[in-house]
């Protein structure tokens, strides 16, 4: 039996807010009809196979996608005519690392500090906390990917958003990298975020809530306390 959406009641304030939420790439649907509220301070975590629609989602509360249908408001802004209120209020760790490989460590973060208006202090303690200090004036195409995942997360978090978006964001650390970025993209931190998985043990224990995605629908949405891995295994079949 497929997996079926519950309802989930929110009773603080929504820093996001989804209603029939709808992409697509031509005739192809990414994602469709997806409804949720997180509240501020919170975690969802967003499970189903490759293309449900999972990175979609992300690139849409980052402003870098457009929906075709519903709506989406992030931390009170409507998207996408308000999406210039909330990209200085938003980190995004994608599949790509959004870094220059031939600037160094060190000129990726300062060229992002200075498009956010960061002291560059910010960048030396970032530098220093992801393990980066020693090789910070390396070019980063000589950078191991999981030296690479570490520098983008350090810039994903330099601005110190409310918001954290994050696709699959500890697949290329070893489990010293995954330690060196646990506080700052962990729930620990205190930051709303928005996670994407294929672990549904590791995904659920950090979450609040969990949505499930299949061929860009919602067939699961719950407390991530009520979901057991089996229900995130039926979205895979």
């Amino acid at each position: 039996m497929p997996p079926r959406p519950w309802p989930v009641t929110v009773a603080a304030p929504a820093a996001i807010e989804l209603e029939g939420l709808t992409r697509r790439y031509g005739e192809r649907v990414a994602l469709a009809g997806v409804t949720l509220a997180l509240p501020a301070g919170a975690t969802l975590v967003v499970f189903g196979p490759n293309g449900a629609g999972k990175s979609t989602l992300l690139r849409i509360l980052a402003t870098l996608l457009r929906q075709h249908a519903g709506t989406a408001r992030v931390l009170g802004h409507a998207l996408p005519d308000e999406g210039w209120a909330v990209r200085g209020q938003v980190g995004l760790l994608g599949h790509e690392p959004l870094v220059y490989r031939d600037l160094t460590a060190r000129e990726n973060l300062r060229f992002h500090a200075r498009l956010h208006g960061v002291d560059l202090e910010r960048v030396e303690e970032l530098l220093d906390r992801v393990g980066l200090a020693r090789r910070a004036d390396d070019k980063v195409h000589t950078y191991s990917r999981g030296m690479v995942q570490r520098l983008a997360v350090a810039r994903a978090v330099l601005h110190d958003p409310a918001v954290l978006l994050l696709d699959e964001p500890r697949a290329s650390l070893d489990p010293a990298g995954a330690e060196l970025v646990e506080p700052l993209i962990g729930a620990a931190g205190g930051r709303t975020r928005v996670i994407t998985s294929h672990d549904p043990a590791g995904g659920l224990a950090e979450a609040d809530i969990a949505l499930g995605l299949r061929a860009g629908r919602p067939a699961l949405l719950a407390p991530a306390g009520e979901v057991d891995s089996a229900e995130i295994g039926a979205l895979y079949r």
